[in-house]
Parts: C-alpha cells; structure tokens; sequence
C-alpha cells in the first residue's frame, strides 16, 4: 500500500520527530500532560539554535510561565537527548541547539544516497495528469506560452519526484473560429504559399495568416463604417469574417475540400511546434484534440440533461445554472448545436480518465482563465465524477516585457523560437566578454551557449510564484550573479572544476569537526527532500528554485573562505570535497526538476 506520510523516513530520520517523542516523554514526566500540540518552526537567524520549540499551547499543560517552562523542557532534552547540545530560551520560544555528531551523520546518509531527495514511485502510488502547453493551431508558440511550457513540465517532474506517478498531455485546440481565419487568409491569399517554398517554418507560416486575416477584416470593418454602417454590425458583416464563418460550418458539416485544408495546414503547425518542443526540452505522454474530445462534450450533454445538471432555453442552447453556488448561469452548447469551450473540456477530462484512472489533474493554464475552471469542476461534480474534487487549477499570472503586452492577431506577439535564440546569443556574448570560454571547442562552447541560455531563461520564469505577474528582463535573467540560471550553473561547474583537480576517490571520514559554516550547509541539505514534498503540494517550482539559490550562496560564501583541496588533513579534504559533490549533485538535481541543465564547465 502506498503511503505517502512514511515518504522521508525512506531518506533520513526527521530531527523533529526525534523530539517530538522525548518532548511528549518530558511532558509526561514533568506536567503528567498527554496529547499535547508540539509545534516547531526554524530558529531565526539572529538567534542561536537549530529549531524552534513554540512552548505557549503548553502552558495549559505545565500550568507555569512561557520562560520558566521553556527551561524545565530544555534542561530535560539537554540532559535525556543525545542530540540535543545546548538551549536558550526567548520568551515563549525553546531554541534548540542539535550536535555537531547529529548533523554530520545526517550529511552522511545524504552523501550515500543517490538521486538525494527523489522518491520513486510504485505501481500502488497515485497517477497525477498535469496538462501543459495546449497551443492553438493558427499561430506559433510565443513568450507567453513559456512560462506555460516550463511551470506545466517542472510540476510533473516535481511531482514525480515526491514519489506519485504522472502523466503529461496537452489538449490541441484545432478546432474553431480562429483556425478558420487562418485558412481563409491563406486560401484567399496564399498564392500556394508552403513551408518548403517559402523556407517559414509551418507553424510560423500559419501564424502569418492569422495576422493577416485581422490585417483585411480591420480594412474591411473601416471600408463599411465609412459607408455609414454601425461598428458593431460592420464587425458582423465584414465578408472576410462571414467567409470564415461559413468555413467553421464546413468544417463541422465535414466537407472534404475544408477537411482537406485544415488537415494539410496543421501538419504544418504540428511539424513547427514539434522542433520548438524540442528545444524547449519538454514532452508529453499524450495529445488530445478538440476536433475530436468536443464530441464526446456533446454526448454528455445530454447525459446531463436527462439527469437534470443542464437544461435547455427557448431557442435550443443548453444551460447549467450555478447562481447557488454563487456563479452564474454558463452556456454548455449554442443553439445552433455548437460546442463552446467548455463543452471539450468537459469530453476531454472524462476521457482521460478513462485513459489513465488518475486521482489528480492539474491544469497549467493563465489566471484569465480561473472563473472558467470553477464551472468546469463545478460541473464535473455535479455529473457525478468523484474525481472532479481532486482537479486543480494552476493558474499563473501573465509575463511582460519592458516594451509592454502581446497581442497575437495583431502581429506583435514576441515569438518563442526567436526568444529562446535571443537568450543563447546573449549568452555567448557575456560568456566571451566574462573570458568563460578558454580550452572549449567550436562544439562544446555552442552547447554551454544553449545549457546557459535556456537555463537562465527556465529559471528566471520559475523562480516567481506562478500566481504572480511577472515582468521578465532577458539582461538581469543571464546576469552571472543574483537570484539567476547562470549563478547556479557557475557554482556547480565550479564544483566539478574541484573534483576534477581530486585525482583520488573521496573516502568519507567516520567522524570530523565540522565548522558553524559547515554545519548550516548541511542543515540546508537535509531540507532539500522536504522542499520537493511542500513544492509538489503546492504546485510551485519556485520553492525549488528558491532553494537551490539559498543553497548556491551559502557554499559559495563556504567555498571563498574555506580551503577545501588544501585542508590541514586527508579526513578534512575528503569531507569538504564531499560536502562540496553532495552540494553539486542537489544543484543538479533541483535545475534538473525545473528543466534546466548545468555545465561540467563554465
């Protein structure tokens, strides 16, 4: 049987749940107290200890003051718990000192475990879908979709790691309004325009007649209100728009010649988005499609309809009223019998789990969207799906650019495929001014281009908590030091650079004195299996992210005024050289879970 709460106990003994049982013992014996609330928190920095007792829901127990049962409780570990060295008291607050013998034993267990941190799952532990990137197929991926594409791959890869099984899908939309004004734009003025013949990658040749759609029917909508029309009735009757519409009811009625079109135009898109995907460095277990899950919506519809979740209106569209959940009434299918949005959604949920029997889905979509996942779940669960309680939205906040928003139809969207080369042509340039470049070839230096770019671009999208706005900077986002990619990835090839000079193999020392430096690199370590737990929980790769750059400052603070290569003994060269790989290896473990690669050298 799975079970997810024994998940640390596989990497080490937790501190906190060696105190907890002799804190129970001790207040037992001094209070004849049972069942208490222990509760801890980290020591603060500008006092002495290593974890924090909050002793004021005791005091009931103790039936004494904060200060003098703050003391009775440390006397008592410091004389009954081997681990315990020390203690002082601040008001209510028990701050407690954990030996020096405690934390290099820690250090040890971490050193000898591989892949530190990771839990693997079972075939008993629970499958979680976390669908991502979900582009449209009139236009290329562009910057805003990365932060969909990193944050939507970082989760299941997070969420992997904390021991849960998971599969990655994406849901194409390639159905609709806006990829009929694509192939109206290009039949009408495409002149045979292709891939091959114009040398534009396919989904970037579809994209332009996207632009180019709005291009004519702006003309068009100007031209009628010029004639006296009505704005509003000139957007109806604009002829490129009333062509495009009669192309979705084509298409839906299944004529061959607009079956034909569309299907030749997204093998286009498709074959683009496939060479962006690989460079973005993600992959998906499984795509659905909305040309063909937005039947199966139809379906249950009227499965809802006979249990009495929708009902129909006068002109035949189909309703859920949801004011009683404090929402509003939302429309399921037009009256024409056309599927909306949430119609697919509601198809492609059921099918997948039907596909996978998942017990969590995570949608990695914008916060435009969060009034719309209510309804979703709202109604998953009004259909009966027990599953539905355990779909989540991860909504995420927009990225800016100093020159301000993205508006696709009007062309001046910033394109994924040009930004992501912009990233690594900015990054061979400030490796060749930094002189990062000596005793690379052509060949290697190209490939720490790409590591070092995609890394500082990955990174800096993550490091935010996804429900925030963001404005991304591509110069402070490559800046080799600061809260960046490029800071993390120098420290850890600075790391392999110590390792390399180490001809002989590391041999662990069964004890050293360890320094106050030393020491809090190590309790940065042992945080690190709970850091993927609380991120996995929280859908937020940031808290990685975060972690890892805690861990690179306070090393690389150890690293400038330690000797590590030249220490005054073997036992101590091993051990900091150790320290120093178990670091590197977590370094790379925590870019690894976020996407994004380390360089040997750097």
């Amino acid at each position: 049987m799975y079970d997810g709460r024994n998940i640390f106990t596989k990497t080490k003994v937790m501190i906190e749940e060696i105190l907890k049982q002799e804190i129970e013992k001790c207040l037992a014996e001094l209070y004849s107290a049972t069942e208490q609330s222990i509760q801890f928190q980290k020591t603060r920095k500008d006092f002495k200890g290593d974890i924090t007792l909050v002793v004021f829901q005791l005091l009931r127990a103790s039936k004494k003051g904060p200060e003098q049962t703050a003391e009775e409780i440390g006397n008592y570990l410091k004389e009954k718990v081997a681990e315990v060295a020390d203690f002082n008291v601040v008001k209510g607050f028990l701050n407690l000192e954990i030996t020096q013998e405690y934390w290099y034993n820690q250090f040890v267990t971490a050193y000898n475990t591989d892949d530190y941190g990771v839990v693997k799952a079972d075939k008993t532990a629970p499958t979680y879908l976390v669908e991502y990137s979900s582009p449209n197929t009139n236009k290329p991926i562009h910057l805003g979709h990365l932060r969909n594409n990193f944050l939507g791959y970082s989760v299941a890869e997070i969420i992997k790691a904390s021991g849960k099984n998971v599969k990655k899908v994406q849901i194409i939309n390639d159905r609709g309004i806006h990829i009929c004004k694509s192939m109206i734009a290009w039949q009408e003025y495409g002149n045979g325009e292709t891939p091959e013949s114009s040398g534009i990658k396919g989904d970037h040749l579809v994209g332009k007649y996207y632009v180019e759609f709005d291009k004519y029917y702006k003309k068009e909508v100007a031209d009628l209100v010029a004639d006296g029309m009505e704005k509003g009735q000139a957007e109806k009757e604009a002829p490129i728009f009333k062509k495009a519409q009669d192309m979705l009811r084509s298409w839906e009625a299944k004529e061959p010649t607009v079956i034909a079109l569309w299907e030749k135009m997204n093998e286009w898109v498709f074959a683009g988005f496939a060479v962006t995907y690989k460079r973005l460095g993600v992959d998906f277990d499984k795509n659905y499609y909305e040309s063909e899950t937005y039947l199966l919506g139809k379906k249950v519809v009227e499965i809802g309809l006979d249990k009495g979740v929708f009902y129909k209106k006068e002109d035949g569209s189909v309703w859920i009223d949801l004011s009683a959940e404090g929402l509003d009434e939302k429309i399921i299918l037009r009256s024409d019998g056309t599927a909306v949005y949430i119609t697919q959604d509601i198809g492609t949920a059921i099918q997948r789990h039907e596909d996978f029997y998942f017990s969590h889905m995570a949608y990695t979509v914008a916060n435009e969207q969060d009034y719309h996942f209510k309804v979703l779940f709202l109604i998953l669960d009004k259909l009966g799906y027990e599953w539905a309680k355990n779909c989540y939205h991860l909504s995420y906040g927009m990225v800016d650019l100093p020159s301000g928003r993205m508006k696709s139809r009007e062309g001046t969207v910033v394109d994924a495929d040009d930004f992501m080369q912009e990233m690594v042509d900015t990054a061979k340039s400030i490796a060749k001014e930094l002189g990062k470049l000596e005793g690379l070839s052509e060949k290697e230096a190209n490939a720490l281009y790409e590591i070092v770019g995609m890394g500082a671009l990955k990174y800096f999208l993550l490091k935010v908590d996804p429900k925030k706005r963001m404005l991304f900077d591509p110069k402070e986002s490559i800046d080799f030091n600061g809260n960046t990619g490029p800071f993390i990835q120098y420290t850890y090839a600075r790391i392999q650079s110590l390792k390399r000079k180490h001809t002989s193999e590391v041999e662990m020392p069964k004890s050293v004195a360890i320094t106050a430096k030393e020491q809090e690199i190590i309790k940065l370590l042992t945080e690190f299996p709970a850091v993927i737990q609380e991120s996995a929980a929280n859908y937020s790769p940031a808290l990685v992210a975060n972690y890892a750059y805690d861990l690179v400052k306070e090393y690389n603070t150890y690293y400038q005024n330690t000797s590590i290569l030249t220490a005054e003994s073997n036992e101590l060269i091993n051990f900091r050289l150790g320290l120093s790989v178990k670091v590197g290896e977590v370094i790379k473990t925590a870019m690894r879970l976020l996407g994004a690669g380390v360089p040997d050298r750097m």
